[in-house]
């Protein structure tokens, strides 16, 4: 089960990346079948590992953010100047 759907322009998009990486990094020509096969290899198997990181980032950039808002808030409280009054022993 893949978590990723493509539009279909994304996955020619994709598809003609990988197409491109083989004929320039690997000297090596492949197929559209190829391509998609390889795609979806990656999306099913890799792909929940750049998903769960990026997951993990965004949850550590939303507390990032969560602890501004609470400085803010807490920089609104006012002073009190609470005086006690001193008990009555017998009371």
């Amino acid at each position: 089960m893949a978590i990723f759907n493509f539009s279909k322009q994304e996955k020619e998009t994709i598809v003609e990346k990988i197409q491109e990486y083989f004929a320039n990094k690997l000297d090596q020509e492949i197929g559209q079948f190829e391509a998609e096969f390889l795609l979806s290899f990656f999306a099913e198997e890799i792909g929940p590992y750049f998903y769960n990181k990026g997951v993990h980032d965004s949850q550590g950039m939303l507390q990032k953010k969560v602890d501004e808002i609470i400085e803010a808030i807490d920089s609104l409280e006012k002073p009190l100047d609470i005086r006690r009054k001193k008990s009555n022993p017998a009371v």
